[in-house]
């Protein structure tokens, strides 16, 4: 095809240089040079533009063949879609009948087992009513033997409380002597204290006393002379 395109541009490049003729619209081409480009361009044209010129030449042929194949084909397309659709209805209808009996069958069964289901289910219920029954006349008795030893436990304890009560109301006689007792000692240890600290207190007092006319007596022998014998005698004061 690159042939085909050089030569054309050739052909045109020969023609827009040829010499025009004076007056008219026509020109002066070489002939010669035009015949070789167009022998160039005839054997550079592809073989598929006769086989599309002999397609040309039969189109009429070719489409009435075209459309008569066409008509065969839906034909035959027709008579297989009405034989499928015919064998489509035929399975439908053998899966309906089968999923029919199926169902019977199912619903047969289902009916059967309810059946026996609701045979046990009954049967089990009278088991549990009668435990029930078994289990609540066990408790009833047991509870009757809870509650009357409950009542004897009561009373036990009732009499028991009975005789605590009494020991403990002697336990608070004895609680408030004892309270009583421990308070008057109480009383005599702070007495006996208060006059121990009071004597204490006297005494110290007194020693005081002594102590300071003693060094009252020293401070005015100070002033003048002491003896040996004087001094002995002060010394002797202090230390009393």
């Amino acid at each position: 095809m690159y042939r085909v395109f050089e030569a054309l541009d050739a052909l045109v490049t020969v023609v827009e240089e040829a010499r025009g003729v004076p007056m008219t619209s026509t020109c002066v081409v070489p002939r010669g040079d035009v015949l070789d480009l167009l022998d160039d361009l005839r054997e550079a044209l592809p073989g598929e533009l006769d086989d599309a010129q002999d397609v040309l030449d039969h189109r009429d042929d070719l489409v009435s063949r075209a459309e008569q194949r066409s008509d065969e084909m839906t034909e035959q397309a027709e008579r297989e879609a009405t034989k499928l659709v015919a064998d489509a209805k035929a399975e439908a209808e053998r899966l309906v009948a089968d999923a029919r009996e199926q169902a019977e069958q199912l619903l047969a069964h289902a009916q059967h087992e309810a059946d026996r289901t609701m045979a046990e289910a009954r049967a089990q219920h009278r088991d549990l009513v009668d435990r029930a029954h078994a289990e609540a006349e066990r408790q009833v008795e047991a509870g009757r033997l809870a509650y009357e030893q409950a009542v004897a436990d009561g009373r036990a304890e009732q009499a028991r409380l009975v005789s605590q009560t009494e020991v403990v109301q002697a336990a608070h006689v004895e609680s408030g002597r004892i309270i009583d007792a421990g308070e008057r000692e109480a009383e005599r240890v702070r007495l006996e204290c208060d006059q121990y600290v009071e004597s204490s207190l006297a005494g110290f007092e007194d020693t005081l006393t002594r102590t300071l006319q003693t060094v009252q007596r020293g401070r005015g022998q100070r002033r003048r002379p002491v003896s040996v014998g004087s001094r002995d005698r002060i010394g002797t004061d202090l230390l009393e």
